[in-house]
């Protein structure tokens, strides 16, 4: 395959498939039922098992998982909801669909994380909730801050939809204890259903209201509803349930993730050891020793530049993201927030899946050492 059709802006992080995910999906479709069904229950299952938790609830999208995450612990108008503003947009839309506030945060420059001084720092008596993110697989540790939180009523729900098998410490991420923890499996991410998203519930109740917030407010499962002449609709919902056929690809990536887990961290090293010796890049760090990376970010002098010759030779690059704060849906809540402000003018996203090789590195490399020269020549 040619570099340019590997690394070309289509297949910027383009899903990588093992193989039986075909199957699965002809054995869902000829099943007949592709709603919420046994299927989407087991790859339920077989998550919490894998990451170590008592629970797990499907969703059909990580900003579906964010949405209830939020709905579930009872945030709404006149709340606020501390959150980084170097995120996704859907990050702040989950936030703003239960009616509450948006306060943005900066993050540190090498990871593009929040810290718990900055958390500390923002809280205000509105606020209910924090919201970090773990941007590009990385872990947020703030255990450091949990009684602070604690003390004040404040709830942690974390935004993991680049961080699917990281590690936090010894656990693997949202299996702390400490956090509501939703995941992304889009199309991108370290797994994928093709769409859909999952939660990591804190306790009984909090999953049961999840269950019932994703499902129109009806309580009983699948299973109740198909052997009885009514059911329950106790409160609000939505349809946000996880279809049999995501979950069919889910299961069929979860079976193959540690592969997935092995092949992203050679080549995040990868990575690291091509962008070493250029001059003016900065790689932003995800510790790759306890993560499963999700992309490959660095920051880069004359971006926009660099952005423009790499395109133009075929390179894929992106840019996650553009801050949130400076966004007119948001407006009414900016900030100034200089060092995210500053950041989001140099980040750039690399090529970064499975289909690549250490070979394909090395030419991004090669092409965005000129793409710097030509940028710095063309002030």
């Amino acid at each position: 395959m040619t570099f340019p059709a590997i690394l070309d802006a289509s297949r910027n992080a383009s899903p990588f498939l093992y193989g039986p995910e075909g199957q699965a999906v002809l054995r869902a479709l000829h099943s007949g039922q592709y709603g919420h069904t046994e299927i989407t229950e087991q790859f339920e299952r077989d998550i919490a098992q894998f990451l170590g938790v008592p629970d797990a609830v499907a969703v059909a999208s990580g900003t579906a998982a964010l949405h209830i995450a939020l709905l579930a612990a009872g945030i709404g108008p006149g709340d606020e909801v501390i959150v980084p503003s170097m995120t996704f947009c859907a990050t702040i839309q989950a936030i703003t669909a239960c009616g509450a506030t948006p306060r943005f945060i900066e993050v540190d420059p090498g990871t593009l994380c929040v810290t718990g001084h900055d958390v500390l720092e923002a809280v205000t008596p509105a606020t209910r909730a924090v919201l970090p993110v773990l941007y590009g697989g990385r872990a947020v540790d703030l255990s450091g801050i949990h009684d602070a939180l604690a003390e004040r009523g404040i709830l942690v729900i974390e935004d993991a939809a680049h961080a699917f098998g990281s590690f936090n410490g010894t656990t693997r991420v949202g299996a702390s204890g400490h956090a509501t923890t939703c995941f992304s499996f889009g199309p991108i991410k370290n797994l994928t259903c093709g769409q859909g998203g999952l939660i990591i519930p804190r306790g009984v109740e909090a999953a049961k209201t999840a269950r019932s917030l994703r499902l129109l407010g009806v309580i009983e499962s699948a299973a109740e509803r198909s052997a009885a002449t009514s059911y329950t609709v106790a409160g609000f919902g939505l349809r946000y349930q996880m279809s049999s056929i995501n979950a069919a690809i889910g299961s069929v990536q979860l079976a193959n993730f540690t592969t997935a887990e092995s092949a992203r961290k050679k080549l995040w090293r990868a990575y690291k050891a091509a962008l070493a010796p250029l001059d003016g890049v900065t790689l932003v760090d995800v510790d790759v020793e306890h993560s499963v990376p999700s992309l490959c970010v660095v920051r880069v002098p004359w971006r926009d530049r660099v952005f423009d010759f790499l395109r133009e030779h075929g390179v894929g690059v992106g840019v996650h993201y553009p801050p949130n704060h400076l966004q007119p849906a948001f407006a009414r809540w900016h900030r100034p927030l200089p060092a995210t402000e500053a950041i989001g003018q140099q980040i750039l996203t690399l090529p970064f899946h499975q289909h690549l090789t250490e070979e394909h590195v090395q030419h991004v490399a090669s092409l965005l050492e000129k793409a710097l020269t030509v940028a710095e020549a063309s002030r």
